[in-house]
Formats: C-alpha cells, structure tokens, sequence
C-alpha cells in the first residue's frame, strides 16, 4: 500500500486527469500502469490546496516504483507532475 499527497504550489487553480506508473519489480519486470482519472477522480485544487489518497499495486515481488500525473490549469495549459522513486515491499509475516 502507498500514500500520495499532490499540492497545489502554483497561483493558478488545477484539475489532475490522470496518472502512469512504472513499476520496476524485484526480478527485472516492468509494468506500467497508465490511466484517466486518480482513484476514480478528477481532483480540482485550489492554489494552496492538496489531494491526498491512497492505494496498491497488485504484485507479488517487491518493487520501486515511479510515476507523474498529469492534467490542467484553470487556463487550459497542460501539468505534469513528477513522483520521485519509491520502494514498494510485499509485507513478510
């Protein structure tokens, strides 16, 4: 499981579309995973304003993990915003 908080630094009003992630797993596999909306929505954030939420990627190997979301600013020009690496560890009973 992850947690992610995205804020909103700019002066400008945002609407996150979508997400991709690569996930990198322990064995040299890749999957990237790429889609419209973030958990099922499209969080618009006010300047100062931040959207948190989390969630899993199904697998069973231990991973790092990278992605960026992208979407828009209240005059239509295009976001990205990058997620810097992450390591991501099956649980171990």
């Amino acid at each position: 499981m992850y947690f992610v908080t995205i804020r909103n630094a700019t002066d400008r009003a945002i609407t996150l579309l979508g997400r991709k992630w690569v996930v990198q797993h322990a064995d040299g596999t890749q999957l990237v995973i790429e889609g419209d909306k973030i958990v099922g929505e499209t969080p618009r954030l006010a300047p100062g304003e931040q959207f948190s939420y989390n969630s899993y990627h199904v697998t069973g190997l231990d991973a790092c993990v990278h992605g960026s979301f992208h979407g828009v600013d209240e005059l239509g020009n295009r976001i990205h915003v990058i997620l810097p690496a992450f390591e991501m560890s099956i649980p171990r009973g």
